[in-house]
Parts: C-alpha cells; sequence; structure tokens
C-alpha cells in the first residue's frame, strides 16, 4: 500500500468529503468560505478548512553603517489545514515554506470534553507569553517586542485548556520538552531527559460573551510561567531587524530555569493598551562559573484604530472595506510600543558573555497599519533601539520594516 503524505490525504479526504461518498460519514456535506476554505458533514461532526498565511518583508538601516543587512524577505508562507474529526476531535497542521527553510510549525490534536478541559497533544504555542500567544496573524507589529524575547515559542507537549466561570477564566497548562528562550522547537525531538512545566491563567472580570465591548468588559489580566531543570544551548539576542546585540560564549544552561510573567491588556472603542513583564533565572555553568542568573524585560503596546473600528487583539474587519470605485479605502491603525531587554550584569562580571555583547537594550516603535479588507494588511514601522553596558559600544540601530500580509 502506498503511504501518503498528511497533505495529500487532506487533500484526498477533502474530495471525498465534496463528493459525498465517503462511508465514515454517510451523509450530506456542504463547501464554501469561511474565513478559509471549509468542507464539513451538515452537522458539523467533522470538517477540514484551508487556510494560509504570507508575508513579505522590507527591513532597511537608516544608519551609517549599517548594523544589518537591507533586504527583502518571505518572512512566512504557511498552509493552515484544521478541522474536526467524528465531533469531538480537532486538529491543525501548519507547514511553512518561509525563510527558506522547510518546517512544521503546528501540529497537534485536541480531545475536547468539555468547554472547561480539553487535551492537546502535538506542537503548539507554549502558555506562558502574553504577547508570543498573539496570533502571527494579528500582531501590531512585524515583530515581537525585545521582552518577548526571554519567553520560548512552539514546543512539543501535552497541555490541558479549558474556559471556566462563563469564559471569565482561561487557563492552559502542560509539560513540553524545552526549548531555549525566544526559540522554537526545530528537530522535534528532546537533547536529554529534562521536561519543562508550563502554564498560564487569563482573568477577564467582567467579561461577559454576549454584550458588545464596552467599560470594562475587555479589561483582562494574565499570568505565565515555567520551570523546568534544563542543559545545553542558551539564547542570543536580536533586534527587530535582525540585528545580534548579545549571545553567551563558552557557557550552557545546566540547571533549573523559571520563567514568570505578568501581564495585562484593556481594549475600549477604538483604542487598547497591553503591558508585560518577564524574569527568568537560569544556571549556567562555565569552567568553574555555576550559578544563577536572571535576565529580565517588559513592554508596553498601544493601539488606537483612526477608522473608528473596535480595538482588540484579533484582525480589524474594516466598517468601509477597500473600493476605490465608491471612495471606501479600509481600515487604518496607528500603534506604538516601548520595550527593554536587561541581562544580568553578573552574565558579564563573570565572562560568560561574548565580546561583542551589550548589556542592554531599549526599544521605540511606532507604526501605521491598513487593512484594505479583512484578510490583507501593510506594516510600516519606524524602530529606535539604543544600547548599553557590556564591553561594546554599540550605536544606536534605526530601522524601517515594511510587511505586506495575506491572512485567511
Amino acid at each position: 500500500m502506498t503511504r501518503l503524505g498528511p497533505v495529500r490525504a487532506l487533500l484526498l479526504v477533502s474530495v471525498a468529503l465534496a463528493a459525498g461518498r465517503a462511508p465514515a460519514f454517510a451523509q450530506t456535506s456542504t463547501a464554501g468560505w469561511q474565513n478559509g476554505f471549509a468542507i464539513q458533514t451538515t452537522n458539523g461532526d467533522f470538517r477540514l478548512s484551508l487556510g494560509g498565511l504570507a508575508q513579505t518583508d522590507g527591513r532597511f538601516s537608516l544608519d551609517d553603517p549599517a548594523p544589518f543587512v537591507d533586504t527583502f524577505a518571505l518572512r512566512k508562507a504557511r498552509l493552515i489545514f484544521q478541522g474536526r474529526i467524528a465531533k469531538y476531535f480537532d486538529f491543525r497542521i501548519t507547514p511553512d515554506f518561509g525563510s527558506g527553510t522547510p518546517t512544521v510549525v503546528d501540529a497537534y490534536m485536541d480531545v475536547r470534553v468539555a468547554p472547561a478541559f480539553r487535551i492537546r497533544t502535538g506542537k503548539d504555542k507554549t502558555p506562558v507569553g502574553l504577547e508570543v500567544l498573539q496570533s502571527d496573524t494579528t500582531l501590531f507589529f512585524p515583530e515581537r517586542s525585545l521582552a518577548s524575547s526571554l519567553l520560548p515559542n512552539r514546543d512539543i507537549g501535552v497541555q490541558a485548556q479549558g474556559d471556566l466561570a462563563g469564559m471569565k477564566l482561561s487557563y492552559a497548562a502542560g509539560v513540553f520538552n524545552g526549548v531555549t528562550d525566544g526559540s522554537s522547537s526545530i528537530i522535534d525531538v528532546d537533547t536529554n531527559n529534562a521536561k519543562d512545566l508550563a502554564g498560564r491563567v487569563v482573568y477577564q472580570p467582567f467579561h461577559r460573551p454576549t454584550t458588545p465591548a464596552r467599560g470594562v468588559n475587555n479589561l483582562g489580566l494574565h499570568f505565565g510561567s515555567s520551570f523546568g531543570h534544563q542543559t545545553g544551548a542558551l539564547p542570543s539576542f536580536r533586534t527587530s531587524a535582525g540585528q545580534t546585540y548579545f549571545s553567551y560564549a563558552g557557557a550552557s544552561a545546566d540547571g533549573d530555569r523559571v520563567r514568570l510573567t505578568p501581564g495585562i491588556f484593556y481594549y475600549l472603542k477604538r483604542g487598547g493598551v497591553f503591558a508585560e513583564y518577564v524574569r527568568v533565572s537560569q544556571e549556567i555553568t562555565k569552567g568553574a562559573v555555576h550559578d544563577t542568573f536572571t535576565n529580565t524585560g517588559w513592554d508596553v503596546t498601544g493601539v488606537i484604530n483612526l477608522t473608528g473600528e473596535e480595538a482588540s487583539s484579533g484582525i480589524v474587519t474594516p466598517q468601509r472595506p477597500f473600493d476605490p470605485a465608491t471612495g471606501d479605502w479600509g481600515a487604518v491603525q496607528l500603534v506604538g510600543r516601548y520595550a527593554e531587554l536587561d541581562v544580568d550584569a553578573d552574565v558579564f562580571a563573570q565572562g560568560l558573555a561574548a565580546t561583542t555583547a551589550s548589556e542592554r537594550a531599549r526599544q521605540a516603535t511606532v507604526g501605521i497599519n491598513w487593512y484594505p479588507v479583512q484578510y490583507v494588511k501593510y506594516y510600516l514601522t519606524y524602530e529606535r533601539t539604543t544600547f548599553g553596558g557590556g564591553a561594546a559600544n554599540r550605536p544606536p540601530e534605526n530601522a524601517v520594516i515594511f510587511r505586506v500580509q495575506l491572512a485567511f
């Protein structure tokens, strides 16, 4: 028997559903557009949808000499397969062909026992950071803040998720292989026997899902954390434009790693704000040195929709979608952010940092986003990052980042 690849198998299932010949379903199916191409049985027990994400960037330096190469880049090129099998089993598979290296970004399955409890197994975002857990398609800026460099991204594991108290409280917690700060699982197998415990809770005390957003309805508090005993590679830190400003030298992780990150968000009418603080403690070794070092970061982001749309952490749906014939041009959004990242001063005092490393980075970003329609977004941002401490006398970085995004 020929072994089918996952994409080909999904396509064959789609064809069988559309033809109404899949014996396991034995009922009429419907197909159409619902924020992506979808086909499902009439009762919704079986469903398959196809989405996509494409991002083309331009990153340009305003400095002389330039600290990074001016370039256009295919940042992301993803196909998103997701659906439902036998009513209670949901799945998502996301291959990415961007950045010149094909990889599987997401690959997980959920067992939905109840709204308050479901189990997810596979590769997904580690449930810790507030900004990291924001969808890649809904970011206010082309790249996440400096503070998010301290948090894990995608990893493989098992987690429980759910919504409680009338959706005022949501949680996610599980066990994962463990990845370094600011990174995702690449080879998708662990390099040691240790694992990370990770989780987060989001509390929206005044949230009413059936009530239009007003007052404190969209006020939320977030807390995430992870703990693990890890060995091996340590992270390096980069600016949004790609300049590496900190890396370790000859040091490695060797012991407990603890991450803590409280956050808050609030959206009211056309404006919103969120803030997050991150603290990471890690045991590190190099020669005779073996100690715990703590890096910290924080960020504040503000947004206002100039054309009057309701603000949220999701996609903006223009009140007047792009149609030049009628003089409609979509939605315009103004965004601003300030972020900091501080490496433990003892990392430098004990000779664990590279000779070119900076101890501190300060990031100020402003931008304007244009949504001609719900599925298309143009970003234009200016970002200034200053550096201090360490052995390197690094000049400020001034960068312009442009992005065109198609997401559905």
